[in-house]
């Protein structure tokens, strides 16, 4: 096995999925909810994107091409949700509904989507995994791309877990500012897959 070829597999695993600047995001998106429904959400997410990319890792685009959707339009619409998640948080329109529905002691479940899908699980990570899947030479480099993609993942759950202790540490005010910095990253990245997956159609924009 190459490990020059692990070595980059991890490199590249870990900056497409950013599990430290998901810390954040996963705390934001989070933020009041109980120490058990965070850990649950952390765990479901780190599963279903660990389900998602290890099926697009064999079967790649046919995935999408069985469906009829291609992967530039799979970038455009991960965009699109993206931005109406990075509204909510702008907007702290999750705050109000986790206000109004205190009394019922209910939070809302964002592990599927937006942390699984597409933060953890999104068009980079998937185009990531299809790509070096393409370069695997043999089921040992293959073995070894999905176990460090797991690796990563874990990566990722050990920072939500402490997502408690972090959000501790930064405050109440430095929660709030961190959400609306982070609401504008995520809609500028939204923007960007939307742009990516334009102009993988062919649309020129400058």
């Amino acid at each position: 096995m190459d490990t020059t070829f692990l070595i980059t597999v991890f490199a590249t695993l870990f900056v497409v999925i950013d599990p430290i600047g998901l810390t954040t995001v996963f705390i934001a998106l989070t933020q009041g909810t109980s120490v058990a429904h965070r850990r649950s959400v952390a765990i479901r997410a780190c599963l279903v994107a660990a389900a998602i990319l290890t099926l697009f890792a064999f079967l790649g685009e046919n995935v999408l091409g069985f469906i009829g959707i291609s992967m530039p339009a799979f970038r455009i619409s991960g965009g699109i949700l993206l931005f109406l998640t990075a509204l909510d948080m702008l907007f702290e329109r999750r705050t109000k509904r986790r206000e109004d529905r205190a009394d019922e002691e209910e939070f809302p479940d964002p592990s599927v989507f937006p942390i699984a899908i597409p933060l953890l699980a999104g068009p980079g990570s998937i185009a990531t995994m299809i790509l070096l899947a393409g370069q695997a030479n043999g089921a040992m480099e293959m073995a070894g791309i999905l176990a460090i993609m797991v690796g990563v993942l874990v990566i990722g759950l050990v920072f939500f877990l402490l997502a408690g202790s972090i959000e501790r540490a930064l405050g109440r005010t430095g929660i709030v500012v961190t959400t609306r910095l982070l609401g504008m990253l995520l809609a500028a990245l939204s923007v960007q897959f939307v742009l990516d997956g334009l102009r993988d159609f062919g649309i020129g924009l400058s």
